[in-house]
């Protein structure tokens, strides 16, 4: 399925320009023309990537940024200010607010492509991840061992994706407890290792590590 793009500038050659350059790369793109109409058309609409120019009419690019950053179904959702201001406190202004990335303009299209590329495998990353045979889809949360499917209960994929999310960290039991369990949930001091033994038996014995004493850890 292609990405969708939210393009939101004041300056309709430049909507036009980047929408059709984009759209020509397979992208689903939408387009806005002020931080306002921005707003409102997120209440229904969760695009992979906003690219926001910072100077616009009525709500500038950067408070644009972080009232859509407010928003729960955008919590995922990546953002890169497109902007021919390049004082630092601008930048530093639009990292504040959310940012993810800064272009200027103005910009080769293949060197704005490439950049919009290179933004947006941080999501195919972040959504599929392996490790050696182990592949796991975060978004979907399914595992799957040398391509075959794996059921894991809920809290079994929670605590895989923990443990995974810092390969060779220790994660020390209390901290699982909160993380995983949450704070206001009492369980049994036995409960991390009923769920680590599931998992040993379902996705890898030699990758989940005991560190006795302290917690648990994920080699590959």
């Amino acid at each position: 399925m292609s990405q969708s793009i939210l393009i939101v500038d004041d300056e309709k050659d430049i909507l036009e320009f980047l929408g059709y350059n984009l759209r020509n790369e397979g992208y689903k793109v939408t387009l806005c023309n002020s931080g306002e109409e921005a707003i409102k058309i997120t209440e229904n609409f969760s695009p992979d990537l906003i690219i926001l120019d910072i100077m616009m009419g009525g709500i500038n690019g950067v408070e644009t940024c972080r009232l859509l950053r407010k928003k729960e179904n955008l919590k995922e959702s990546l953002v890169v200010f497109l902007t021919a201001r390049n004082e630092d406190f601008s930048e530093i202004a639009a990292f504040e607010a959310g940012a993810d990335d800064y272009i200027y303009k103005p910009i080769k299209p293949k060197v704005f492509l490439s950049r919009i590329q290179a933004v947006l495998r941080r999501i195919n990353k972040e959504k599929i991840q392996k490790f050696d045979n182990i592949k796991i889809n975060f978004e979907s949360m399914e595992v799957s061992i040398d391509g075959i499917k794996k059921n894991l209960r809920k809290k079994e994929f929670l605590l895989l994706k923990l443990l995974t999310s810092k390969p060779g960290k220790v994660f020390r039991r209390d901290e699982i407890l909160n993380l995983v369990w949450g704070r206001d949930v009492i369980v049994g001091d036995r409960t991390i290792d009923v769920h680590i033994k599931k998992l040993r038996e379902k996705v890898s014995s030699e990758k989940i590590k005991t560190i006795k004493g302290f917690g648990y850890k994920f080699e590959f």
